[in-house]
């Protein structure tokens, strides 16, 4: 079984900063792309990031110049940055990462975590 554990939400301040880290555990041979998606309140689920196997990333233009993804291959780790944070941010944030689990199987599944809310008030 693999679990992903997100940490790092909290609430901020207009302007403020927060990090945010998503651990990946169990059977894992691989990781593909790990991403972050966000829900606010009454709003669909929307990709905030995303990063390869090879660090190529990608951002929503609500983001771009302010928040930051990153991955530790090692830790079996993804990141996101978050700077200059707005009340529009307020959100629950969910990572994900695509795993192959068995060496044998060239292919993985989706994973995703429970969650972490971060709120932003003006």
């Amino acid at each position: 079984q693999v679990q992903l554990v997100e940490s790092g939400g909290g609430s901020v301040q207009s302007g403020g900063s927060l990090r945010l880290s998503c651990a990946a555990s169990g059977n894992i041979f691989t990781i593909f792309g790990m991403g972050w998606y966000r829900q606010a309140p009454g709003k669909q689920r929307e990709l905030v990031a995303s990063i390869s196997k090879f660090n190529s990333t990608d951002y929503a233009d609500s983001v771009k110049g302010r928040f930051t993804i990153s991955r530790d291959n090692a830790k079996n780790t993804v990141y996101l940055q978050m700077n200059d944070l707005e009340p529009e941010d307020t959100a629950v944030y969910y990572c994900t990462m695509g795993i192959q689990t068995n060496a044998f199987i060239p292919s993985g599944n989706v994973y995703w975590g429970r969650g972490t809310q971060v709120t932003v008030s003006s």
